[in-house]
């Protein structure tokens, strides 16, 4: 087991490294409304960390896998999303005044959509859904297992994420 432990954190660090939807999302929030905008967004996407661990927990992980259809309305609808997200951003035009900014987001919405772009990138469900579990003992409490591989994986992404702001 210590191994194979040793094998998923060496696995999880060289997916953090490799920058993703995540990372694009949080350097567009911090150029466009600052650092706070940007840790806030860090917050909402390790947030939705937590719920795909807590979901791949409670057997998504197995619905996913047994159902190509339900693993690609996931994926298509993350695509989909990041799209919309691109579109709105290059499409908002700014404020009339002097600033050539766009009207600031309340933060509340920042948290809430970096939420919605984890649960919807690709990337990150799947390794939850189809990586993670690879590293399951069945023989042991396999709940319990997918919790602590999953908070071992978000347990770096404060400090990545955090050094894109």
């Amino acid at each position: 087991m210590p191994t194979s432990f040793l094998v998923f954190v060496v696995a999880s660090l060289a997916l953090l490294v490799v920058p993703g939807p995540a990372v694009m999302y949080i350097v567009a929030r911090s150029i466009d409304q600052g650092r706070s905008a940007g840790i806030v967004s860090a917050l909402g996407l390790m947030a939705g960390s937590f719920i795909l661990v807590a979901a791949a927990a409670f057997g998504v992980a197995a619905l996913l896998a047994a159902s190509p259809v339900a693993f690609d309305v996931v994926r298509y609808g993350g695509a989909a999303y990041l799209a919309y997200l691109g579109i709105r951003t290059a499409l908002t035009k700014p404020v009339a005044t002097g600033e050539t900014h766009a009207a600031r987001e309340p933060l509340g919405r920042v948290f809430a959509e970096g939420i919605v772009v984890n649960l919807l990138n690709p990337k990150t469900a799947l390794f939850f859904f189809a990586f993670l579990p690879q590293f399951v003992n069945p023989e042991g409490n396999i709940r319990l297992q997918i919790v602590l591989l999953g908070l071992t994986f978000s347990a770096d992404e404060p400090t990545r994420l955090t050094r894109t702001v």
